[in-house]
């Protein structure tokens, strides 16, 4: 049973495989994703983050969630050597951290039903639980930054997360918070990050893009993670056990794609 809405701003997609799915978790879940658009969305006036912003919500008054993102977002800073940050230009937007977080908060949410079969996905954000319902590992396509109609790897996967930060769906979103330039990263124009969940693939694969080419380097020395980078040129470079999640085949009908 699949289900599939806009919700903060992107397809919000969620998968449970088995035909004993129960309608409620969707909307369950469907529910949760819209509160933490509600809470945490820069771009409504009356979301917490722009309440933040304006000087009008203090941080000590805000919900547990936010003090959560607020704490997780310091720790990946610190994490990255600096190259993640929620801060710019004096302006708080936890966009970068919030969605990987709430979708793994989302599989937490069935999990504790019962539910263990399933695929969630926000914007390409993807958390991967069991099997699908053909009992085989989950198939997701990374798109080609240069013609996103086409995949360039497929891969199979379960139980993990995975995330990719580029420019060919939201433009050049991303800076190098170290940088005394104002301007987005433009060597590279996707990452794509393999991690234990969703939520640790999304935080890292947004620092590994601010970090241009070294990015991936970065991941390599991650334990317990994996990537794949492509630069301007259209040239991948994957770490060193990217090849083992790889499916040989190309891409079916039953794909789920990445951005």
């Amino acid at each position: 049973m699949k289900e599939q809405r806009i919700l903060m701003g992107m397809p919000v997609t969620i998968e449970i495989a088995g035909h004993n799915a129960n309608p409620d978790d969707f909307e369950r879940l469907f529910s949760y994703f819209q509160y933490v658009d509600d809470t945490f969305s820069p771009h409504k006036a009356t979301s917490e983050t722009t309440r933040m912003n304006k000087g009008l919500l203090p941080l000590s008054e805000c919900s547990e969630d936010m003090r959560t993102i607020v704490r997780l977002a310091e720790q990946t800073r610190r994490e990255t050597n600096g190259y993640f940050n929620v801060f710019k230009n004096g302006f708080f937007n936890p966009v970068g951290i919030v969605k990987g977080w709430a979708v793994y908060q989302a599989s937490e949410m069935l999990r504790k039903e019962g539910v263990w079969d399933f695929f969630l996905e926000a914007g390409g954000d993807i958390q991967l639980s069991g099997l699908n319902d053909e009992g085989q590992y989950w198939v997701v396509g990374i798109r080609n930054p240069f013609q996103p109609q086409e995949v360039v790897k497929i891969l199979r996967l379960s139980d993990m997360g995975i995330a990719t930060s580029g420019t060919y769906v939201r433009g050049q979103h991303i800076y190098n918070p170290l940088s005394t330039e104002d301007r987005p990263i433009e060597e590279i124009v996707s990452v794509t990050v393999l991690g234990p969940n969703v939520y640790e693939a999304d935080r890292f694969a947004t620092a590994a893009f601010a970090m241009g080419p070294e990015g991936i380097h970065f991941i390599e020395e991650l334990s317990g993670f994996e990537g794949y980078l492509i630069d301007k040129s259209g040239l991948a470079t994957m770490t060193s056990g990217f090849g083992d999640y790889v499916a040989p085949s190309a891409a079916g009908p039953g794909s789920r794609i990445t951005s």
